[in-house]
């Protein structure tokens, strides 16, 4: 059985939303409820996928449908990645082309805060 767990964490300038586990067809529509909640609140999320051992499409729909959904509420949904295998499925979607993919969550924070 996959797991997914989900923490939120209020770091200005953004909401950052840390994943441990595999975000996958099981696992998704956590994070779509976290997401619908924190887009509501907040202009700029940051989701850290560095604890993501495993990413498939019904993750990557859900990212795209948080971006989307922050986008339309004139905000951002940026990710943390480095991990080859999260970052894989991203390249090989050109996702990594949509997405702000920053290499850690320092930086990720920093960014924001210009």
């Amino acid at each position: 059985m996959t797991e997914l767990v989900i923490t939120v964490e209020r770091e200005e300038p953004a909401t950052l939303v840390v994943l441990r586990g595999d975000l996958d067809l099981l696992t998704a529509p956590e994070l779509r409820e976290c997401l619908v909640k924190v887009i509501d609140e907040d202009a700029r999320i940051v989701v850290d996928l560095e604890a993501v051992d495993f990413l498939d499409s019904a993750g990557l729909g859900i990212l795209v449908g948080g971006l989307k959904r922050a986008r339309t509420r004139g905000g951002e949904l940026e990710l943390v990645c480095t991990s080859g295998d999260v970052l894989k499925p991203l390249e090989i979607t050109g996702l990594d082309r949509v997405f702000t993919i920053h290499p850690g969550r320092e930086a990720a924070l920093r960014s924001g805060a210009s």
